[in-house]
Parts: structure tokens; C-alpha cells; sequence
């Protein structure tokens, strides 16, 4: 998978090049990550990418030429996803990321900076993806995150599939606890289902807990997986 992202801080994406599973997978050639700034396409002398905002107002506003330069440079694989980094967007969901990661050869991400970004930039995007219900000072923690949770679904980054099956959210409901080695540690014991043998019984008990700590931690999405079952 091509990841092209276009950002005004491009050396915030140089440590995912060596992250754990996510490194190899760069270096494996899984996937490939290329960061293009703004300021390399503006025409300026003084390499301009914001200005002040029409009718006033605190801050400064990225301006469109430069962000739309720097996309109209990228390659255009067949199967391409352009996802702008807002504040305003659609909540990031996990099935999103693996949407993006089955369905798509290149993503290119849109990292705004500043008070905000030109309104006739959106127009560039497939989809506005948020991080969260919070403002962040530019797009790259969000990108990076969308980067990281892509990355590690594609075929070849992680060893077992049945992880990925098997971890919070693949299925609306929270992961199972999980325990190793003492059974023992300062009073707190395993549950004797896990260490009986039984498969049948511990995999009742697993889905139970999805279910118990779902209800619990996330009674949204448990309401969406029992909307789902029914």
C-alpha cells in the first residue's frame, strides 16, 4: 500500500519508519510511506501556505494553491482513498481502518494546520475523518494513528490473523482479559476456567467477558452489537 501524506510538519512521520511491527512493515515493503509539505509547492519568495482569514477572525487560515499543488503532484494508483484530517470529521472507527486497508492500493492524507484550512480544500477529500470529539494543534497525530491502525492489518505485518480476529472492536465488543504466567501474583489469581483445558469452556467464558466488559465500559457499543444480533 502507497501512504502519501501532506503535512507542514513532515518530520513527525520519520518514527514510524522504525516502530516495532510497523517499521518492519515499511522496511518489508508492506507498505510505503512518502510525506510531501506544502511549502515545497508554494510560488511565493517566502514559501507562503497560510494567510488571514476573509471577514476577520484570530489565527491564520492554510491556503488552497499549495495543498492542492502538492496532491495534483502524487501518483494516482486505481484504488485511491484521499482522507482529510478535521476536527468536523466522521468519528474514526475500526471499521474504517480495515475498510481502507482491504479496499484501497493508496491513501493520501490531508493534514491541516494552523486556525483551520481553506474551505475549498475539502473538495479534495473522499471522506473528513476525526480522531475524536477534541482540536489538536495540526492533523499528524490523527494521520499517524489512521497510518498505524492501517498498517498493521495489511497481509504481512502481524504474524497471526486470529489476533486481529480476535482484538477490541473487530466485532463492536471489547477484547477478553488475558493472563500469563505466575497463576499466582500478590493475590490475584487466574480464573481456574483458563487453566483447565477446557477450549469449549474457555471459549464461553471469553465471549461472555467480551460481553460483560462491554456492557459495562462501552454501553454504546454494546447497544450496537445487540442492535446487530436482533
Amino acid at each position: 500500500m502507497r501512504l502519501d501524506v501532506v503535512s507542514l510538519a513532515p518530520e513527525a512521520f520519520a518514527p514510524l519508519l522504525s516502530l516495532g511491527v510497523i517499521g518492519r512493515a515499511f522496511s518489508a515493503g508492506i507498505a510505503q510511506l512518502h510525506v510531501h509539505n506544502p511549502r515545497d509547492f508554494a510560488t511565493d519568495r517566502y514559501r507562503k501556505v497560510d494567510d488571514e482569514p476573509y471577514g476577520g477572525g484570530a489565527g491564520m487560515v492554510l491556503k488552497p494553491e499549495p495543498v492542492y499543488a502538492a496532491v495534483e503532484a502524487l501518483p494516482v494508483l486505481p484504488r485511491r482513498r484521499v482522507l482529510l484530517m478535521s476536527p468536523q470529521g466522521r468519528p474514526l472507527q475500526q471499521a474504517d481502518l480495515r475498510r481502507w486497508a482491504a479496499d484501497y492500493d493508496q491513501l493520501v492524507f490531508l493534514c491541516g494546520h494552523y486556525e483551520g484550512f481553506d474551505e475549498r480544500i475539502r473538495a479534495l477529500a473522499d471522506e473528513e475523518v476525526s480522531s475524536g470529539d477534541f482540536v489538536l494543534t495540526g492533523g499528524e497525530l490523527p494521520a499517524m494513528t489512521i497510518i498505524n491502525g492501517v498498517v498493521r492489518l495489511l497481509p504481512g505485518t502481524v504474524g497471526s490473523q486470529a489476533c486481529l480476529e480476535e482484538e477490541s472492536h473487530s466485532a463492536l465488543l471489547l477484547e477478553h482479559p488475558h493472563y500469563t504466567r505466575p497463576a499466582d501474583f500478590r493475590g490475584m489469581t487466574v480464573p481456574e476456567v483458563l487453566r483447565s483445558g477446557d477450549h469449549g469452556a474457555i471459549a464461553r467464558w471469553r465471549a461472555e467477558q467480551q460481553q460483560q466488559r462491554t456492557r459495562e465500559r462501552r454501553p454504546d457499543l454494546f447497544a450496537r452489537w445487540q442492535e446487530r444480533d436482533d
